[in-house]
């Protein structure tokens, strides 16, 4: 439903103006995330293969100043989710940011979040499931099984959970949250013992040594670490899962401040302790990308079964993100659904209440990624993470985009603001779209894997705009049913 559809039924009924339009894609939905499923999927969003794979490389290429890319592109995440939060509070819903794009930006700003944002998680599943089959064949029992074998049953086994309950959902990120953030304070303790006795890793004795004796802490200078900002934020995405999330929970006023405001020291401590912890305890270049960072400190240790411990937690990891990205395209997809901008099939329910349409399409999708697996094992994971990027960053952006209209409102008496705020409005907003945009823009001066992503917007731009000629009747047919029933 549009906002010009919106502010006409507001007219035509007299009613408050406050308050905020239903979305029809919320309908028959249960109740049954508890707080600590939502915290629990606050944290698992946070913690992914970003840090326990991606850091190795990151870290040879930047040096410690890794940490405050991560530090920066933390406090943007923060404010996404904060001002994602504020708009929960002022209304609900499982279609999250489609919800609002659909309020404050029209039936084309739902359109674009909705695909972009599923674009972001389809091809996430795919880089997902070629993790887990990549990680499988660490162990021998696995290597002779081909890895689009594996990628095809962790597809299926995740599938089978999120199609059963929501609740199984949210039990199944708890507890792989709860082993991420485990596995994390575990060697975050280990590090800090090692700094305090200077036990000797590696052949170099901790501290900050370690730095000033290999080119201190931009070793490469600047520009590697504006190169690595993409992975960063890549390695945040899904933060914005507790929107999705707070539209199955009973009491979204009480649980998703408390998640939101959590995110900020858990990113502080967690992802920039534990990458500050690793540039103390060895140089940069000892890290490579094909290793998880964590895995070459403790082997360098002398710590039994150190990689077989770290390779079950990045598979942890890899299943986490693939369960969250059914779960929430699932959702978003559904919403769109009602609007008529997604196939209809999507906006079905099964009997525990889970839309398994949208769920479908999107391992529809991953399962081309099993085909890739095929043809091209050895180039999937890097060809899908790319294009990912490009989803996570645009849905950043129009969640920002949101929420400056939604202050527009508030300031201009059309809706209330919750007590629960984005500080520093608009100035906030507009300097975390300028980041986003920057780092989007600076991928330029890659050109071995940024320049490639960039060459893709053109032809995503030109499928959004196809798609939108495809269903934009339906659209306006959906929109103008629902204001008869507002007006009834």
């Amino acid at each position: 439903m549009s906002k010009d559809a919106v502010d006409t039924a507001q007219a035509a009924t007299r009613t408050d103006v406050a308050q905020a339009p239903a979305d029809a894609g919320d309908a028959g939905y249960s109740k049954d995330l508890k707080a600590r499923h939502v915290n629990m999927i606050a944290i698992g969003g946070a913690i992914g293969t970003g840090l326990f794979l991606g850091a190795g490389g990151r870290l040879h290429n930047a040096g410690p100043a890794l940490a405050l890319a991560y530090l920066v592109c933390g406090i943007f995440a923060f404010f996404v989710v904060r001002a994602l939060g504020e708009l929960v509070l002022y209304r609900p819903s499982s279609g999250s940011f489609v919800s609002y794009a659909r309020e404050f930006l029209g039936e084309k700003g739902a359109y674009v979040a909705g695909w972009m944002y599923f674009l972001n998680w389809s091809t996430t599943g795919i880089a997902d499931i070629t993790a887990i089959a990549l990680y499988t064949h660490y162990w021998s029992m696995f290597t002779s099984i081909p890895q689009w074998v594996l990628a095809l049953i962790a597809l299926a086994v995740v599938l089978a959970v999120n199609l059963i309950s929501v609740k199984i959902f949210g039990e199944m990120e708890f507890w792989f949250a709860i082993i991420k953030v485990a596995t994390l304070v575990g060697f975050m303790l280990i590090g800090i013992f090692l700094l305090a006795t200077r036990h000797e890793v590696g052949g170099h004795t901790p501290g900050l040594s370690v730095i000033n004796d290999h080119g201190g802490v931009f070793p490469h200078g600047l520009m590697p670490v504006v190169l690595v900002m993409q992975g960063v934020i890549f390695a945040y995405a899904a933060l914005e899962l507790v929107g999705v999330a707070a539209g199955e929970t009973a009491e979204p006023e009480k649980v998703v401040p408390r998640a939101v405001n959590s995110i900020m020291w858990r990113v502080g401590l967690l992802y920039v302790g534990s990458v500050v912890l690793l540039a103390l305890l060895l140089p940069g270049s000892v890290y490579s990308a094909d290793e998880s960072p964590f895995v070459t400190v403790l082997s360098k240790i002398g710590i039994p079964a150190a990689g077989d411990v770290m390779n079950l937690v990045v598979l942890t990891a890899a299943m986490s993100s693939l369960n969250s990205g059914l779960y929430s395209t699932g959702r978003i997809l559904r919403s769109m659904a009602t609007a008529g901008s997604a196939p209809r099939f999507t906006a079905r329910m099964n009997r525990s209440q889970v839309p398994y349409g949208g769920i479908l399409l999107t391992c529809a999708v991953c399962v081309l990624g099993v085909g890739l697996n095929y043809l091209m094992p050895s180039q999937a994971f890097e060809i899908v993470l790319n294009v990912a990027s490009l989803g996570i960053v645009s849905t950043w952006v129009i969640i920002m985009i949101c929420h400056l209209v939604f202050v527009r409102r508030a300031k201009a008496g059309l809706v209330t603001r919750p007590s629960f705020r984005l500080p520093g409005s608009p100035v906030t907003e507009i300097t975390t779209i300028a980041f986003l945009l920057a780092v989007l823009a600076l991928m330029w001066n890659d050109p071995e894997v940024g320049r490639k992503t960039l060459l893709l917007i053109p032809v995503i731009a030109a499928m959004l705009v196809a798609g939108w000629f495809a269903v934009r009747r339906r659209v306006v047919r959906n929109g103008d049913q629902e204001l008869t029933e507002l007006t009834k």
